[in-house]
């Protein structure tokens, strides 16, 4: 008498994927507009080592949602950052966000909308991380994860013409569409939603500005094959998911 395979077996043809149909928008004016009016969470707001840099830019996303939020609540693992909001007047927690107890025990009132902007890619349980999220989010609430994309064509030129990767230094995953919405699926979230973004470059020294020049050429090909119905080839991506109800078959 033989078992049944504890594991479905897959063949090549599984192994493809269809992409959603979406489109390529700017990150903070499209978080923006999905915050506005809205109890908002927003989680690894601190921005750190960046922090001062997207400030001076302008780009410093906690301060964009703080203009539109009804109510807007951070939470970090990083003590100078939560400490620099709290005396700046914002409300804000230091909690290791992926450790389920720690974030259920803030108590904090559930969202509208948790923002998780540029944080996954940081941790090493990124699975902890979602279902911890799930205390943050009312039951018809939306997470929002923004990263970036493994897909994007920055680092693929980068690596055949220069053999270099272009990364932030603390990052430690990279996902793409399919892993992402996998890995949320597996810790109680339903993708519903889907978008691309191309970042923003800025000079920096001599050198700098001669491989931005470089990487503004790229992300302007991702911008043209966002066009032609090919967003998926930019450098950012963004998932929205909602908390699978505990009725859910």
């Amino acid at each position: 008498m033989t078992s049944e395979p504890s594991h479905p077996e897959y063949g090549q043809d599984d192994m493809a994927h269809q992409l959603p149909r979406t489109s390529i928008v700017e990150r903070i004016p499209w978080l923006v507009d999905k915050c506005r009016g809205k109890r908002v969470i927003h989680v690894g707001f601190a921005d750190a080592g960046f922090r001062v840099e997207q400030s001076r830019a302008g780009r410093w996303l906690h301060g964009h949602l703080d203009d539109v939020a009804a109510e807007l609540v951070g939470i970090d693992a990083d003590p100078d950052g939560v400490a620099a909001a709290i005396d700046s007047g914002f409300e804000a927690y230091l909690t290791d966000c992926t450790d389920v107890r720690a974030i259920s025990a803030l108590d904090v009132e559930p969202a509208d909308v948790v923002v998780a902007g540029e944080i996954i890619e940081h941790l090493g349980s990124p699975g902890p991380f979602l279902e911890a999220m799930l205390a943050l989010c009312k039951p018809d609430g939306e997470l929002i994860v923004t990263t970036p994309n493994a897909y994007g064509l920055v680092n693929v030129v980068a690596s055949m013409t220069r053999r270099v990767e272009v990364n932030h230094p603390d990052h430690v995953v990279m996902f793409t569409w399919r892993t992402l919405t996998q890995l949320m699926r597996a810790n109680g979230w339903a993708p519903v939603g889907a978008a691309t973004y191309v970042p923003v470059v800025r000079d920096r020294g001599d050198r700098s500005r001669l491989e931005a020049t470089a990487v503004r050429i790229v992300l302007g090909i991702e911008k043209l094959l966002g066009r032609v119905g090919r967003p998926f080839s930019s450098d950012g991506l963004i998932v929205v998911a909602r908390p699978v109800s505990p009725d859910s078959p």
